[in-house]
């Protein structure tokens, strides 16, 4: 990727799970100030209305067809199935279908340049289960659209950020997926992600597997002896400025993460546990890795609150932010 100022950048914004938060998300994005970027929101115009009637928010939005026939900031409606029928809160097929083809649909304006980044509001992996779809999480899907090879996820905040060897799949299943290649990716997906977010070299910390991280052997199969440390060396040949491996519980003290940029994590709860404590309104789901722009809010779908005019903008907006920053630097 080389550099190049977008000073406008056109962003998708796909709608999520439509018996979710998503609608509202979208709704209170269109309805704050578009500072140097254009939001495009992709999903259900019938669906949105009818959520801003509920909870009070006027939709004044220009209802487009496509991408390339918005001036300015739009909704872009992408219909699927019959919702009219749909209850809020609920997991159905109709909105797992729903929920990828949003996606489906900016990723193909993103390959067609009609739109320079896309952020995600959340889905319901048992919903698009049930729509017939593999994808575990939306990481997937995008990975299987853009990736030249290797990906991974970063959660990040400006005061914490975690990569993940593994995302979602089993305890059980960890050990058969951790490799000495696999953590050298996302070491080197991490240090690269940081260094065009922040412009400057990060410093990486890397979490052993076991508990104390082995205890030199002690515990688990001497995966930090074997995996981890053959690949924090690698890396550090590499001129990465890594450190570990090291105990979890002792990762993300206040101290640690005042000297660390990033902690690359084994496994999914190891990262995203302290990430939600700590920066649970803030915290962006970034793709490393992709030929495209691809960040995501941090959280799920909240259909406990869904269509009440409860949720929380936050991540959201942090996320159309950093997918603003990052396409005004790359290209």
């Amino acid at each position: 990727m080389t550099a190049g100022p977008r000073r406008h950048p056109r962003l998708a914004i796909t709608m999520g799970d439509p018996a979710g938060v998503g609608p509202e998300l979208c709704l209170r994005l269109l309805h704050q100030s578009h500072d140097g970027y254009t939001p495009l929101v992709f999903g259900d115009a019938t669906i949105l209305e009818k959520v801003a009637g509920l909870i009070d928010i006027p939709m004044s939005t220009p209802v487009v067809s496509a991408a390339t026939s918005a001036a300015g900031p739009a909704i872009v409606h992408c219909p699927t199935a019959d919702l009219r029928g749909i209850v809020p809160g609920r997991v159905q097929a109709s909105c797992g279908e729903a929920a990828v083809q949003y996606c489906l649909r900016a990723i193909s304006e993103t390959k067609r340049a009609a739109v320079d980044g896309i952020i995600t509001c959340p889905i319901n992996k048992e919903a698009i289960y049930s729509a017939g779809y593999p994808y575990p999480g939306h990481t997937e899907l995008f990975a299987e659209q853009f990736a030249d090879s290797k990906t991974c996820m970063m959660q990040y905040a400006s005061d914490i950020a975690c990569s993940f060897v593994t995302t979602h799949i089993g305890y059980a299943e960890v050990c058969q997926h951790l490799t000495g290649e696999r953590i050298a990716d996302v070491i080197e997906l991490t240090n690269d992600a940081l260094n065009l977010i922040r412009g400057t070299v990060p410093k990486l910390l890397v979490c052993g597997l076991n508990p104390h991280a082995g205890e030199n052997g002690r515990f688990g199969n001497r995966e930090e002896e074997l995996l981890i440390l053959p690949a924090i060396e690698k890396a550090r040949k590499r001129g990465f400025d890594v450190t570990g491996p090291v105990p979890a519980d002792t990762a993300f003290t206040p101290q640690s993460r005042e000297k660390f940029d990033a902690v690359i994590c084994m496994y999914h709860d190891q990262g995203h546990i302290p990430i939600k404590m700590i920066a649970f309104d803030r915290a962006v789901n970034v793709t490393l890795g992709l030929s495209a722009i691809r960040t995501s809010v941090d959280h799920g779908t909240a259909f406990d609150i869904a269509w009440t005019g409860k949720a929380d903008p936050g991540s959201l907006f942090q996320a159309v932010r950093l997918a603003a920053n990052l396409s005004k630097t790359v290209k």
